[in-house]
């Protein structure tokens, strides 16, 4: 692999204007395609194989017309101090506000409160529900302009009007701290390099990268029904690695030109050794990925599927488009030590070496491994200890800030009719095979009012047919409690009693019940997803490191560094602490996909840190070099550029702390603390220190499986026959 990257990347580096040529002609056509697509809408939320989802392809079938999937808003009213909504002066408001908010054209129908006994018992609260044909993302800005210029209106007449539901939801925004990511990680480039072009190259090209993946989702968002957030995600990610990837090649670069090396061969060396380390580190984030599709959530999938496409487009721009680029600089990128020799810090011949930053660490880590590794260990293990406290859920207009009209309508239904309210749940009683369907249908009725926490059930309502119904249950408790979760499986266990009693399905759906299924179905393909995707990985690794020990020690380290990391999120975002700081107004159970999609995403990102920093200490090894000396090898060579890695990778991903959506905001944070954990304290401390413990047994490898094994060469010692040198016992330099 190694000597194809070599000839690739001089190909690039002669052939610049070519290569340049073709990837802006991609980001035109991307950007063109993006420019001429429909708009996106939020991608629809299917959970094949769950009860709620069964419930809701039954309620499409035997309630046709009814547009259960449109959107749907409460207007939620409250009378002035001392009034009620019975009064005849608020009373004739809000029929103004029904009837002027049932000329919609796109309005199927809209509830009257006092026709539909939606007053609260002590009078001073009061609903409409106004029902869609088509999805909140889908309406027209005029019918949510219509709907916010009603309750404006009914304001002026002296209620107090808010709006819930998802007839209001707007598209998410990332604020201004997403550019105060990317000005992080532009400073530390120019640290890192101490120029402005050569920093400037990571930048240009994962801007490039990345525009072209989020444009070609964008294009083909309406086409494949992915969400806004699926391209949030994908240029999270892509920004990351596309930084990274680049920093690795053009750092190589740099070195091979301090070797004394022309640019072009420098430019074919750099691609060989590091760009090998890219692809292999890019696979790993690419198999993390794509491997969510197991767990059969379609968003979930598409999520995973997209970010990946933009990972391999930031692979093949850092092994195409960085040496073109650096072909383009010529000698405004300077030899590695080149501005210390200009600025008088040159070293003379009778001095010894200054060891670095990294070469020193690792010594101490070296001559300390077991206080090192005990004290990374513990100090995770303790980070992780909220994690045995987490919660999952859904969010709903519950977890919106107190500013948002959506939240204070929660809290008035809450003060009006009860926490359980806002998440009501929908019974649907399938009775096609039974022998009296209105029995059966006030059977289920009786059974569920004997249930616990159950405050309100209404009559059974119907359809044409007779042969299907639907019953609404008010839980006593928030949508988000356990004893909500409990009730639902309570009518669930009651339904499998009447099945065998009437042979009539009772199915449980509406937002409460598909969150908790959709909780449990990511709970049960944690383990499966774990295995599919660490045990392809750990086989990858045994290929690149030609080790069993340390492709382990790599997946027990990112385990540490992911629990750590998922207890930090359960501090933040479910117990508050830092919660002001974060921008978190509103504390609740951690997103039900949150564990998965970490677990998915920081594997990947784990493993580019082992790759780059391992590979260097593997091939110091190889040529020759001590166990202990090896690892401090790959410190010196390596600790700086990843530091500076890891160091931009949080920027960007805390960058999307700002997002006004809950689940951007959670991911941004939970992978920038995971970067963190895992770049400084696993692969930094841990690593090294478990390293040195194992001496020469952490590179054993059983003989049969060598032979077996395909030699991949991301040492490149193919480069010296390649390049045609002389100087074959010349040490490599990787970094």
């Amino acid at each position: 692999m190694a000597t194809f990257l070599y000839k690739l990347g001089r190909l690039s580096f002669r052939r610049r204007h070519f290569v340049a040529l073709i990837w802006v002609a991609l980001l035109t056509l991307a950007g063109v395609g993006a420019a001429s697509a429909p708009a996106a809408g939020n991608s629809s939320f299917s959970i094949p194989g769950t009860e709620a989802q069964k419930a809701f392809d039954l309620l499409e079938q035997r309630f046709p017309g009814t547009s259960a999937d449109g959107a749907t808003a409460r207007v939620v009213f409250k009378a002035p101090s001392g009034e009620k909504m019975t009064d005849p002066g608020n009373k004739a408001t809000v029929q103004d506000t029904v009837k002027e908010l049932s000329d919609g054209s796109e309005v199927v129908r809209v509830t009257d409160p006092y026709q539909a006994k939606a007053v609260s018992k002590d009078g001073t609260v009061a609903y409409a529900q106004v029902s869609y044909k088509v999805s909140g993302m889908e309406l027209d800005e005029a019918a949510k302009d219509a709907l916010e210029d009603s309750a404006q209106d009914a304001r002026k007449a002296g209620l107090t009007v808010e709006i819930g539901g998802d007839a209001l939801q707007a598209v998410p925004h990332t604020g201004s701290s997403e550019i105060i990511g990317i000005a992080v990680a532009a400073v530390v480039l120019v640290i890192t390099f101490g120029s402005l072009v050569a920093a400037g190259l990571p930048l240009l090209t994962a801007l490039i990268g990345v525009g072209i993946g989020v444009s070609a989702i964008t294009g083909l968002a309406s086409a494949l029904d992915l969400g806004t957030t699926t391209s949030t995600l994908a240029m999270m990610i892509g920004l990351a690695v596309g930084i990274d990837y680049a920093l690795f090649i053009v750092s190589r670069y740099r070195a091979e030109l301090a070797e004394g090396r022309e640019r072009e061969e420098a430019a074919g060396r750099a691609a060989g050794t590091a760009g090998s380390a890219v692809v292999f580190a890019g696979l790993t984030v690419v198999i993390a990925l794509v491997g969510l599709s197991v767990v059969n959530i379609p968003m979930l999938t598409k999520m995973g599927i997209a970010a990946a496409g933009t990972v391999a487009i930031a692979v093949l721009i850092a092994l195409t488009m960085v040496p073109a680029l650096l072909g383009y600089a010529g000698r405004k990128v300077k030899p590695m030590g080149e501005k210390g020799k200009r600025l008088g810090r040159a070293q003379k011949k009778d001095q010894p070496a200054k060891p670095n930053l990294g070469t020193r660490w690792a010594s101490f880590v070296v001559r300390r491994p077991i206080a090192v590794l005990l004290l990374g260990v513990i100090g995770l293990g303790a980070a992780a200890v909220p994690a045995t406290s987490l919660e999952l859920g859904l969010p709903d207009d519950g977890s919106q800030p107190t500013s948002t009209t959506q939240r204070r309508a929660y809290d008035l239904l809450s003060e009006g009719f009860g926490p359980g309210f806002n998440g009501p749940l929908m019974v649907v009683v399938d009775a096609k095979g039974s022998d009296d369907p209105k029995a059966v249908f006030t059977q289920t009725g009786d059974e569920i009012k004997g249930l616990k926490d159950v405050v309100t059930v209404t009559p059974p309502q119907p359809n044409k047919a007779g042969d299907t119904a639907t019953i609404t249950v008010i839980p006593g408790s928030k949508p988000s409690s356990v004893t909500t979760e409990n009730l639902v499986h309570g009518i669930r266990d009651a339904g499998a009693d009447i099945k065998a009693d009437t042979d009539a399905n009772v199915l449980v759906t509406g937002s409460t019940a598909m969150n908790i299924d959709v909780s449990q179905k990511l709970n049960d393909a944690l383990v499966p997803y774990l295995v599919l995707v660490v045990g392809l990985a750990f086989l990858l690794l045994i290929v690149v490191f030609r080790s069993i020990l340390v492709p382990l020690k790599a997946a027990l380290g990112f385990l540490l560094s992911v629990m750590a990391a998922l207890g930090a999120v359960v501090a933040v975002f479910q117990w508050g602490w830092l919660s002001g700081l974060m921008g978190v107004e509103q504390t609740g159970p951690v997103m039900s996909m949150m564990p998965i999609f970490m677990v998915g995403v920081v594997f990947g990102l784990a493993m580019d840190y082992e790759v780059f920093l391992v590979t260097r200490m593997r091939e110091a090894y190889v040529h020759g070099e001590k166990p202990a000396q090896a690892v401090v090898t790959g410190f010196r060579h390596g600790a700086r550029v990843v530091t500076a890695a890891a160091v931009i990778m949080m920027a960007v991903f805390a960058g999307f702390i700002g997002s006004s959506e809950s689940m951007v905001k959670m991911i941004g944070f939970g992978l920038a603390i995971a970067v963190f954990f895992d770049a400084f304290i696993v692969r930094m401390a841990i690593v090294p220190a478990v390293l040195a413990l194992l001496g020469r047994k952490a590179w054993w490898l059983p003989r049969w499986l060598d032979r077996a094994l395909p030699n991949v060469d991301v040492e490149g010692e193919g480069l010296r026959d390649a390049s045609g040198d002389d100087d074959g016992d010349r040490e490599l330099v990787r970094v």
